[in-house]
């Protein structure tokens, strides 16, 4: 792979674009080539730490009609078909920030189990996840929670969440804020992603049971 350039300001511009046509031509030609090596590049280094192949997938964004994206991504996940039923990683950016999430989200059929194997490790998890990390309960939402503004507790009830109800999702990641000179500088980033990564596949391991991997 080439090295990472980096985003810039033209990247989180194309969510200010109208019109679904246009601003997917925007998101096509300026922002999935850097997802697209995103995903070649991270995918070796997640497979050896997670112990299992992982696959990326870049957003297609297909199935929309009217309302163009407002957000957009690469995902990894132990599917070569898709990621949305599994227990994912992801990054991507809205148009305020860049966001590196472990997620699990509505469409996994696992998310019972991964919620009791959590609660039963929150203590390490707690410990795990430094407070700087932030949570979310939603991956359709941009808003999201420091570990430590939420405390155990907090995480505690996203994790009760995520097994007692049927749309519930649990994220658990970084956000960077559109000016922070780290994204501008391909290899800051990248070094930043690979710190990220080092927790959250550790997440991803502590939470995955021999459930999650039956239901693939």
């Amino acid at each position: 792979m080439s090295a990472f350039s980096g985003f810039t300001q033209e990247d989180f511009d194309v969510f200010t674009i109208d019109g679904l046509d246009q601003r997917m031509d925007a998101i096509k030609s300026i922002v999935r080539p850097k997802l697209e090596s995103l995903g070649q590049h991270f995918a070796p280094l997640l497979s050896v730490s997670c112990e299992n192949e992982m696959f990326y997938h870049v957003a297609k964004h297909a199935r929309r009609t009217v309302n163009p994206p407002a957000d957009t991504w690469v995902a990894w996940a132990a599917d070569k078909r898709g990621y949305k039923k599994h227990p994912h990683f992801q990054i991507g950016l809205w148009g305020t920030h860049v966001f590196v999430w472990y997620a699990v989200i509505y469409e996994a059929p696992a998310k019972t189990e991964i919620s009791k194997a959590m609660k039963e490790q929150l203590d390490e998890m707690m410990t795990l996840v430094p407070n700087h990390f932030h949570w979310s309960p939603d991956h359709t939402q941009p808003a999201s929670t420091s570990s430590q503004e939420l405390g155990k507790e907090g995480v505690l009830k996203l994790v009760n969440r995520l097994g007692d109800v049927k749309k519930a999702e649990l994220l658990c990641g970084i956000t960077i804020d559109r000016n922070d000179p780290v994204l501008t500088d391909g290899n800051a980033f990248l070094q930043r992603l690979e710190e990220t990564f080092a927790v959250l596949t550790k997440l991803y391991n502590l939470s995955n049971t021999s459930a999650t991997i039956a239901s693939r």
